[in-house]
């Protein structure tokens, strides 16, 4: 299904996540001199663009989901997801994510945001109104507003790899 332009915002975000979950994925087994610029990496995008956009998605998709007695389980679901992300984010952040844990981080991301993109994107389009979906468009946009504004140049330890 195209994706609603009142989502669209998320989604190009989950677009860049997927990335570095791809880059991760190909850049196994990351060697130890390398840990400390993906865990740099990744705790700039969590400060400078995923905070925004979790708290986006809770504060204005999940909430507004909850009202639909179909996909209030789901936005519960999510919600818990974003606790153990942010865990993992601070966990590379406080420099405690070992490069063996990477992978798994990766993973749970990447299942997340096709949680969001096939099941709950998915549904709100066929529950919602276009009313409703646009609501959530005009609160997204002004949350949105500040996230990936800065640029975070990337680096030769986390550049994407060919496939090995």
């Amino acid at each position: 299904m195209l994706r609603d332009k009142n989502l669209i915002p998320l989604s190009h975000q989950h677009q860049k996540m997927l990335a570095l979950c791809v880059r991760i994925d190909r850049a196994q087994p990351i060697p130890a001199a390398d840990l400390p610029a993906w865990r740099e990496e990744m705790a700039q995008l969590f400060e400078n663009e995923i905070q925004i956009h979790f708290a986006a998605e809770e504060e204005i998709v999940f909430r507004v989901a909850r009202e639909v007695p179909e996909l209030r389980s789901l936005a519960d679901e999510l919600t818990n997801d974003h606790i153990l992300l942010r865990q993992g984010f601070g966990s590379a952040e406080s420099r405690q994510m070992a490069a063996e844990a990477l992978p798994a981080f990766a993973q749970q991301l990447s299942a997340h945001i096709r949680k969001e993109e096939r099941q709950l994107f998915e549904r709100m389009q066929k529950l919602l109104s276009p009313e409703e979906l646009a609501r959530v468009g005009v609160l997204l946009e002004s949350a949105l507003r500040d996230a990936g504004r800065s640029c975070l140049l990337g680096n030769e330890a986390t550049k994407l790899r060919p496939r090995s």
